[in-house]
């Protein structure tokens, strides 16, 4: 891989064929799919699956990625397939390449994202097709994925809480006792130098004590001495205390108001009956100090009744900071799991940014090119008309005749005859030839099922003046002689007319318009003997007609 350094300086162009792995991501790994893919879905650059294809000129594919690399860091681009083929190509400059030249291949990214695939990662079970493999991939619980405090070690997605809360190095929480920074396994271990070595002492007996007891004989509640009924063994002890807090704090504070009262009454008489009696702003003062302590560390947590009872054991006090430091740790391990999703949802962020740029980039892109596209298309439908232009053309030069002599050859006679019989197509015309190579330009013009006389019962066959590029140079009126020839295709007897010019006619002088009103032969050939089978007039539905101008004449 290229990094990110060697990637934007212009004198590394074409050391690395592949953008490196802080700058775009290329194409999809061989070995996600479940069967060996085919050439064709292969990146020309990265030799992965193609990711967001695009096709060159030359007919090879690249990923998008690739493309927006190759373009950026090489001047003169060359196909890569195509150099590997004919290395000549890389000195030919006609063949280099811009982003212009890369084309959108929808088919096969249509072809590509139902490709069968499954998970990379060890363990993962998930399989799919390829279209859903990145949306997978963001959220597979079996991906390695860096610790988020830095330790460096890398973890399944689906174990980083679990990571935080008990391995990792960085994960350090404060002592409130000492103050001392220290890990979670360190924390376990860890004994403050602040704790009162007598306090430690009473504790451990009492929990040896109630271990060695446990399993003998049950035991009173703590607050038994305020009026708790309840007796268990150790364990059920314990959870009593833990989930009885209201009524062992309304015990507590029945036996205040008992002991304020009995104090008061001492006060009156002068308090000479009970010296051992605390006074009564020393036992308000006590009470209250204790409740404002306890909502002050934890909020109605379970070591307020703990707490409360300190005042007859000072084990109890002990075990309540113990509670504390362990509800300390579980908040900072919460708050260190809380800042490390904080991160991976501003990585999300960063990366939806991105992708976001790079649509906005592709749209770009294919704004212009469908600009360019219908550019193309009005080129080739322009192209496509003069094309049709050229062979009529090239046709009419074809069968253009400098002689004055023309063979006229007419093909489905039938279909012809019906159409000229219901009106729909009554004549047509021959294609244009001339009298000489400079001579006058004329055609003949047709009715199969007759003109005027001839209408219904013969043939009738025209001779048509029309205008030349050479009319400015020639002799007008039109007088030479012109003959008409019905082939008979047995070669045995000919159909043949003649006419001369009627020089007063203006069908013979200089033709104002296109053509002039045509004239000829209205009763050139009776119908009835169009399948005379003496004849082969009409022969496999084909007729000829020749007409010849005497130029002689």
């Amino acid at each position: 891989m290229a990094s990110g350094s060697a990637a934007s300086d212009p004198s590394l162009n074409g050391v690395s064929s592949t953008p490196g792995e802080n700058e775009y991501p290329s194409g999809f790994p061989q070995s996600i799919c479940d069967e060996v893919p085919k050439e064709k879905y292969l990146c020309s650059n990265c030799n992965n699956v193609l990711n967001k294809a695009r096709q060159t000129v030359c007919g090879h594919r690249y990923c998008l990625a690739c493309v927006n690399w190759l373009v950026r860091n090489n001047k003169d681009l060359v196909c890569t397939k195509c150099k590997e083929e004919d290395s000549s190509v890389e000195s030919d400059t006609s063949v280099l390449l811009t982003l212009d030249q890369f084309f959108n291949d929808a088919a096969i990214n249509k072809e590509i994202l139902d490709l069968k695939v499954h998970c990379a990662n060890q363990g993962c079970p998930w399989r799919s097709t390829l279209k859903d493999f990145e949306d997978h991939q963001s959220q597979c619980e079996y991906a390695l994925i860096p610790c988020n405090i830095g330790c460096g070690i890398m973890v399944q997605r689906k174990t980083l809480a679990t990571h935080l809360e008990r391995g990792c190095p960085n994960n350090k929480t404060t002592c409130s006792s000492c103050a001392g920074v220290l890990t979670q396994r360190e924390l376990q271990k860890h004994v403050c130098p602040s704790s009162s070595d007598k306090k430690t002492a009473k504790a451990d007996k009492r929990q040896k004590n109630n271990h060695s007891g446990s399993s003998k004989k049950k035991e009173p509640c703590i607050f038994s001495d305020v009026g708790c009924p309840f007796k268990g063994y150790a364990d059920k002890v314990k959870d009593h205390e833990s989930c009885s807090h209201v009524g062992h704090l309304q015990l507590l504070l029945d036996v205040t108001r008992t002991l304020q009262r009995t104090v008061s009454s001492s006060a009156d008489r002068g308090q000479h009956e009970s010296p051992d009696f605390l006074q009564p702003g020393q036992c308000c003062a006590s009470l209250a100090s204790l409740v404002e302590g306890e909502i002050e560390t934890d909020g109605g947590d379970p070591g307020v009744s703990d707490k409360a009872f300190s005042l007859h054991d000072d084990q109890v006090e002990l075990a309540v900071g113990q509670q504390l430091d362990a509800i300390q740790q579980r908040v900072q391990v919460m708050e260190n799991i809380i800042s490390a999703l904080n991160r991976e949802v501003e990585k999300t962020q960063l990366s939806v940014i991105a992708l976001e740029r790079d649509n906005d980039n592709s749209q770009q892109i294919i704004e212009h090119l469908e600009t360019k596209v219908a550019e193309l298309q009005q080129r080739l439908v322009r192209k496509d008309i003069r094309i049709t232009s050229l062979q009529q053309c090239i046709s009419a030069q074809q069968d253009v005749s400098y002689d004055g002599t023309f063979l006229w050859r007419l093909c489905d006679v039938s279909q012809s005859l019906r159409e000229a019989a219901s009106g729909q197509k009554i004549s047509q015309y021959s294609p244009a030839f001339y009298t000489a190579r400079y001579g006058f330009k004329v055609c003949m013009r047709l009715y199969l099922n007759g003109d005027g006389v001839g209408k219904g019962t013969h043939i009738s066959l025209f001779f048509v003046i029309m205008k030349g590029e050479y009319d400015p140079i020639l002799s007008w009126p039109f007088r030479h002689k012109v003959t008409f020839f019905f082939i008979d295709q047995n070669q045995k007897e000919h159909v043949i007319d003649a006419f001369r010019p009627d020089l007063s006619s203006a069908s013979f002088h200089r033709p104002v318009s296109e053509m002039n009103v045509a004239s000829g032969c209205p009763l050139f050939f009776p119908l009835g003997k169009l399948r005379s089978p003496k004849h082969a007039y009409c022969k496999d539905d084909t007729i000829y007609i020749k007409c010849v101008v005497d130029i002689s004449s």
